[in-house]
């Protein structure tokens, strides 16, 4: 986490007047001392939590827009704050292994197993719920969805806060979830109590979630934690059908399931193909787009980025190092929008479905959904 004082500080933007009109409220940005978590922080941020209020803080997947999972108040706040459908359910944060007891009906010997060997860190499960989850945290259904991060800072507030934190990511909806405290604030500011900034994410994109309601256990959403690796614990474990495709005419069962999500403001498209025809045809695209007045973007891999000829070209590293990639994919995202790209095209990074042994499933999911699912083929 970067270097800071730690110390309460008051926002005074410029639209001052434009949030009382809209009746937005103060947010207040707290930077968290480098190494251990600043406890008067997080313990005034448990506080505003215990109290029915939303905190913004880092994870160790991306940053959490949290609430009191117990409280649907606090719920229809989170909702409400991130323009999100209330139909999409929210995953509630624990820190102590004795709480997934408390929430849950049953925790299988399959739970039990997930959970010593990947928590914690970024695998949710999927459980029946009690009655004490209210249905405004789990849009409606009678599971829950549970995850215990690793991040010390997070862990330290859910304490605070009393042990369940619901917390989707701390972004607009359909937005590109935040990897640094500066999305958070541009998306959040005057929507939350308060912002924890813990400075740059480790892994870069959201938690594995899977399904333990179902036999064999299902992989809603891809992440860090592989099905390789789930497999590993758990032996034959499947994928939802709609990880790579749109579905329809079904409520989710998991966050991020079906609605546009991760999106630029920009329009994206995905270009598969050999190097040399995706090059050819991204080149002479952005050619065209330039000329018809589009500023012009490109995702591309370290060892292309150099024979692009748009007006952004991104590299996420190369293609060998995934983990760098999946830390860098939202944040050019949001670099485009800041430069007001317009158009832009990237090209495919690992393979989708069938492949569990590293994050190119996980990465190739957020880029479909991020770019509602135009994929070129060349």
């Amino acid at each position: 986490m970067p270097n800071g004082v730690g110390r309460w500080k008051e926002t005074r933007p410029a639209w001052d007047f434009e949030r009382q009109m809209c009746n937005l409220m103060d947010t207040k940005i707290v930077r968290l001392k480098e190494g251990d978590a600043d406890e008067e922080a997080l313990l005034q941020a448990g506080e505003i939590l215990k109290a029915g209020g939303l905190v913004a803080f880092p994870t160790e997947t991306v940053y959490g827009l949290g609430g009191d999972a117990l409280n649907p108040d606090s719920s229809r706040k989170i909702y409400a704050a991130k323009g999100r459908p209330s139909d999409n359910p929210l995953i509630v944060h624990i820190c102590r292994m004795e709480d997934l007891e408390k929430i849950t009906t049953c925790v299988s010997e399959k739970a039990r197993r997930l959970a010593a060997r990947f928590w914690p860190g970024p695998l949710t499960m999927i459980l029946p719920k009690r009655g004490i989850v209210p249905k405004e945290t789990t849009g409606g259904l009678e599971t829950v969805a549970v995850r215990m991060p690793s991040h010390p800072a997070a862990a330290k507030l859910i304490e605070y806060a009393g042990g369940f934190v619901a917390a989707p990511s701390a972004n607009l909806s359909g937005r590109p979830s935040p990897t640094l405290a500066k999305y958070v604030i541009e998306d959040m500011d005057g929507r939350v109590d308060m912002i924890l900034d813990g400075g740059q994410v480790g892994i870069g994109l959201e938690s594995t979630i899977v399904d333990l309601t179902v036999d064999p256990p299902q992989i809603l959403r891809p992440g860090y934690i592989t099905g390789e690796m789930l497999e590993s614990v758990l032996g034959e474990v499947e994928e939802d059908a709609t990880l790579f495709s749109v579905p329809e005419g079904q409520a989710p069962r998991a966050p991020g399931m079906k609605y546009r999500h991760y999106a630029p403001k920009g329009d994206l498209a995905i270009v598969q193909g050999t190097e040399d025809e995706v090059v050819k045809y991204i080149n002479s695209q952005t050619d065209q787009c330039r000329l018809a007045g589009e500023k012009t973007g490109v995702i591309a891999a370290a060892e292309t980025a150099e024979r692009y000829r748009a007006d952004a070209v991104k590299s996420v590293g190369g293609r060998e190092d995934e983990e760098a990639i999946a830390r860098r994919l939202y944040g050019i995202l949001r670099e485009f929008d800041e430069e007001n790209v317009t158009k832009i095209y990237s090209e495919s990074f690992g393979e989708a479905a069938g492949d569990r042994k590293g994050l190119g499933q996980a990465i190739m999911n957020r880029l479909l959904k991020a770019a509602g699912h135009q994929v070129v083929r060349v």
